[in-house]
Order: structure tokens, then sequence, then C-alpha cells
């Protein structure tokens, strides 16, 4: 395996309705679950941060008149909704899983502990990192690129709806064509929408690969994590 242990940065849509990416979709939660057991069936020690867009987005909602940091807070417990959903699906799956949050709700999750996250990690479990970075004003791909490095992942697996970065938008333009590799630099110059600039600027600080692949396919989660380059679009120096 090329991988031992990951990141696995999910968008709130990936576990919405497949026609609106909103709400919570049992179906499409399930098959994610799955994807992420045969994983961890390869001795892989696997980390995943949920986004909050299919719950509310905080820079949308701020948009909408709502006081941004209050709208970031509520985007971050939209994350902690998600996890909760994940975990549910992957502990059905017969996994054993841990839901750590940045913001503090003990009822349903334990707080955010590097050390703790760790241990959890060596001894198998899946580790699901919510509410962002507990503060306002960042994005759920920057706390991804976070705790990516602050655990030590191999690399930062961000999952989406397209196997990967193309030239324009391919729903658009037909002659649009998937890039194999991009620079780090690459990204922050020509503004792709990859990840935000805060979150390419961390990866690149601390030399850590990004994999930009479509989850939607069955079995793709396995073969990226096996190594195979031709999956996706890869992110490095």
């Amino acid at each position: 395996m090329s991988y031992q242990r990951i990141l696995l940065k999910l968008s709130g849509e990936a576990l919405g309705a497949a026609d609106s990416g909103h709400g919570i979709d049992p179906g499409a939660v399930n098959a994610l679950a799955l994807q992420v057991r045969r994983v961890v069936e390869r001795g892989i020690q696997v980390a995943i941060v949920c986004g909050g867009g299919n719950i509310l987005r905080g820079a949308q909602f701020s948009q909408l008149g709502a006081e941004r940091a209050s709208a970031d807070y509520m985007g971050m417990l939209g994350t902690i909704i998600n996890s909760l959903a994940l975990s549910d699906a992957l502990e059905k799956q017969e996994l054993a899983t841990r839901v750590l949050s940045s913001l503090e709700v003990r009822s349903v999750a334990e707080p955010y502990v590097r050390r703790r996250a760790l241990r959890h990690l060596d001894k198998g479990r899946v580790v699901i990192l919510a509410g962002g970075l507990g503060t306002p004003l960042f994005t759920t791909d920057t706390a991804a690129a976070q705790r990516a490095v602050e655990l030590g992942c191999d690399v930062l697996l961000k999952a989406t709806k397209v196997d990967g970065v193309y030239t324009a938008d391919p729903e658009l333009d037909p002659d649009a064509r998937r890039i194999d590799s991009l620079s780090y630099m690459q990204v922050l110059r020509d503004q792709l929408r990859v990840m935000d600039g805060t979150a390419i600027t961390m990866c690149m600080e601390h030399q850590l690969p990004v994999v930009v692949f479509d989850l939607f396919k069955e079995g793709n989660l396995e073969l990226v994590v096996q190594g195979k380059t031709d999956l996706g679009t890869t992110i490095q120096s």
C-alpha cells in the first residue's frame, strides 16, 4: 500500500441527496461507509473530516444577512451532525469509530485532543473529526489540512464528484481535460478552486500531498489508497 495513514476530506454534499446534495441520504452514507471499511480492512488508518454544506454553509448564510461568526458556528454544528451520521453507518459496518469535535459537545463527541486522536488511530479506530477548527472564518478544507499535518497523515484525499482537476468545467466545456498532476504553486497562482488558499499553503509548507478524486465511483477510494495515480489529480511539489 502506498499510504498507511490517510485523511479523507468529504464535502457535506457527499452525504446528501444525489439530486441536490442537501440533507442526509442514508443510502449515500452507507455506500461511503462500505468504501471506508474496505480501506480499513487493508490495515490503513483512517481519519475523516466532514464538511457541512448539505446542512448549512456559513459563508453563504452570512451573505443573506447573518453575522459571519454566528453563521460559521452553525456550519460547524452541521459538520457534527454529519459526523454522527457517518459514525453510525461505519459502526453498522462493524468498524470502531470515534467522533472528536473541536466544539465541545461532550454528550455526543469527545473533545479533539491530538494525542487522543493518535491513540484511536493506532488502535485501528476510524477517527471522524468534527467542528472544523472550532473557530469561525476557517473552512473545513483548512481544518482537513491542519489535522492531516497534526496527525502525521501520509496524504490528504479530497473526495469530489469529478475525477480530478480540469482545465475548465467539464459539465460546461466538452473540451475540458483532466490534469494529472499540479504543484501547490500552480494551484495558488491560477486560483484553482481545489481547496482554499490557506489549506493549500499549509499542505505546501509541510509537503503533504493532496489527491483529488471521484468518490462516487465504486471502489475508487480503495484504488487511490493503493497508489493508483490515474484516477484523479495529485497536488505536490
